[in-house]
């Protein structure tokens, strides 16, 4: 039987533990107002809703993601900020200005889509100023925009390359590039990571999160990828059917969820459920002391804080299970342990070959977090 567990907490961790060093992922950058404010905002398509009530604010230099499965509304949402969709109800305002009633070009937005629609038949450099030659600008103007933009991404060198002849990286930042030559005050970005390769795809969360930085600007940024928004986020908006379930930092999000939900959406949980009577809470054969009242109780407990148990036990919740099934991740094992009563349990612990029988586990009841019960939505 093993007798430590000297790596058995990291595997989920590991998602905050890869954010750029630089990022501050525990605050929303300060502002005396948000840039972007949305109010009450909902969206139906005929009779069916999409968005409800979606109340929102983002700050200036924030990087937001719009986290939610397919469906939950996340890039209808993008496509009414960006107005390219109109609101069924509510309003956007940007900057103390009411812009839901303004077209997309008037708006100081700038979004970058999944696909990059570059123009195949321009080079690069001239990909980055179709817009402003669009608008008239002075040539020169125009050279030297495209060249701090190319500069800002990194893809001076290919300036007269045609878009087949680069990467599908490199076409990513061209697409960057193409929307902040005109200086948006704000940049949406709709899942452009997700036509690239796991590899590629990590290299440009840091790049894209350190770009962000560097030219502060608000983004809003959608995905499905749990992690991805974990890695990138100053805050996360979890959407579920139109519905915004929590805001909060990564670590506040995974750390602490609002919902069951939630908890099982950012990264794997246990749910326990059970009863709190006079302090404590029970839930089949494992029980601890809680401030919260008698009723119903609702717990998340995070795999990796689970741990084998120590000979010195403490204050800590200690049990005993046997180990069903194991899951190589790596550095890390998720094991399938089911105690006497039935209970099943999911545990992060350090990787071994041969984990089998018996074992004595313990966690702290710190660790085990009331959230609320996930009702079932319906659209209709």
């Amino acid at each position: 039987m093993p007798s430590g567990q000297p790596a058995g907490r990291r595997r989920q961790r590991d998602l905050l533990a890869t954010m750029s060093e630089s990022a501050t992922t525990d605050a929303v950058p300060s502002s005396a107002a948000p840039l972007l404010e949305i109010r009450g905002l909902a969206k139906s398509f005929g009779k069916n809703p999409v968005l409800r009530d979606i109340s929102l604010q983002v700050a200036e230099g924030e990087f937001l993601t719009i986290l939610g499965e397919s469906g939950s509304g996340k890039t209808t949402l993008l496509r009414i900020i960006a107005g390219f969709e109109s609101a069924s109800s509510g309003e956007i305002v940007m900057g103390g200005e009411r812009i839901d009633n303004l077209p997309p070009y008037r708006r100081r937005v700038n979004t970058v889509f999944q696909h990059y629609a570059l123009f195949p038949h321009l080079t690069v450099a001239e990909n980055v100023g179709y817009g402003l030659k669009v608008a008239r600008l002075p040539k020169r103007e125009i050279a030297t925009q495209v060249e701090q933009a190319l500069d800002m991404v990194k893809m001076t060198a290919y300036a007269a390359a045609k878009p087949a002849k680069i990467s599908g990286g490199q076409q990513q930042r061209i697409a960057l590039a193409r929307a902040l030559v005109n200086r948006p005050r704000l940049l949406l970005l709709d899942e452009p990571l997700s036509a690239l390769d796991a590899s590629l795809r990590r290299q440009m969360q840091v790049e894209l999160k350190s770009l962000q930085r560097e030219v502060g600007i608000s983004f809003v940024f959608v995905t499905h990828d749990q992690e991805e928004a974990m890695v990138m986020s100053d805050r996360i908006a979890l959407l579920r059917l139109g519905e915004l379930e929590q805001v909060a930092s990564p670590r506040e999000i995974y750390n602490r969820p609002a919902t069951a939900y939630v908890a099982q959406f950012i990264g794997h949980t246990n749910l326990l459920s059970g009863e709190v009577k006079d302090g404590v809470a029970r839930c089949q054969s494992l029980s601890w002391r809680t401030g919260l009242r008698d009723g119903p109780g609702l717990f998340s407990l995070r795999p990796e804080n689970i741990r084998l148990a120590s000979a010195a036990g403490g204050s800590t919740v200690r049990f005993r299970g046997r180990i069903l099934r194991q899951a190589f991740h790596g550095a890390t094992e998720l094991l399938q342990v089911q105690c006497s009563d039935g209970l099943v349990v999911s545990v992060r612990t350090a990787s071994q070959e041969n984990w089998s029988g018996d074992i004595d586990l313990e966690f702290s009841p710190a660790d085990a977090v009331p959230v609320r019960a996930s009702e079932i939505k319906e659209r209709t």
